[in-house]
């Protein structure tokens, strides 16, 4: 195809609305942009060109953002990997009752209850920080689970029967154990947006002597030899 019938197709192209890598694509040839830009500076573009444009862009800013969210999800993944292994010598740490004993005393002084003399107290609502607590408590002391108590605070358009049953599971305490649910009147009408919320998980221990050494032991620590 000779030059000037080129710029004829490509002059066309123009006209109907196409773009330049559409008019390439068109015409599968490799055109400098600068030479387009050239031939088609007089060209009229047609209605709507240009919320054609608007779309085209933000359906590459789509498509960037996600290509990106991968590019970082794996290098998250990747980082997570390399800090688990140099870390991998800690695994069995937590066989050492004293080392047990610090890191729940410590957790306890971060989430649990101070003032409650006769008892432990302790909520949340991460599955994962409540079976923690329980395995790190467990092992540290002669547990006697009759005395163990749970309450779920939830929203009101929550399955208090689900939620029960999902936290027997991660505590281990039955459910003739836990008291009656509390529901925050602040989320009455209002739906939840967060399908994966369990609620918030607390945890009474009616134990007066092992509440006190929870918090006697970060004491003793902080004041050294």
């Amino acid at each position: 195809m000779d030059r000037s019938r080129l710029k004829e197709k490509v002059i066309k192209s123009r006209k109907e609305g196409k773009t330049y890598l559409e008019i390439q694509r068109r015409l599968k040839r490799t055109i400098p942009k600068s030479t387009l830009s050239y031939w088609c500076r007089n060209i009229p573009l047609p209605l709507g060109y240009q919320r054609k444009i608007e779309a085209y862009n933000k359906f590459n800013l789509n498509k960037a953002r996600n290509i990106a969210l991968k590019v970082n999800k794996s290098k998250r993944k990747h980082y997570l990997q390399s800090v688990a292994e140099r870390n991998l010598h800690l695994k069995t740490i937590l066989r050492d009752r004293n080392v047990s004993k610090v890191a729940l005393a410590i957790l306890y002084l971060a989430e649990g209850t101070k003032r409650q003399k006769g008892s432990l107290t302790f909520g949340n609502s991460d599955p994962f920080v409540i079976s923690l607590f329980l395995r790190l408590l467990r092992s540290c002391y002669d547990i006697n689970e009759s005395k163990f108590r749970c309450t779920l605070q939830c929203r009101a358009d929550q399955n208090i029967k689900k939620l029960e049953k999902f936290w027997t599971k991660i505590t281990k305490i039955p459910l003739s154990q836990f008291y009656n649910a509390r529901i925050d009147p602040r989320t009455v009408g209002k739906k939840s947006k967060r399908l994966d919320y369990k609620g918030v998980c607390r945890i009474d221990y009616f134990s007066a002597d092992t509440f006190t050494e929870l918090l006697q032991i970060p004491k003793i620590i902080h004041t050294g030899p």
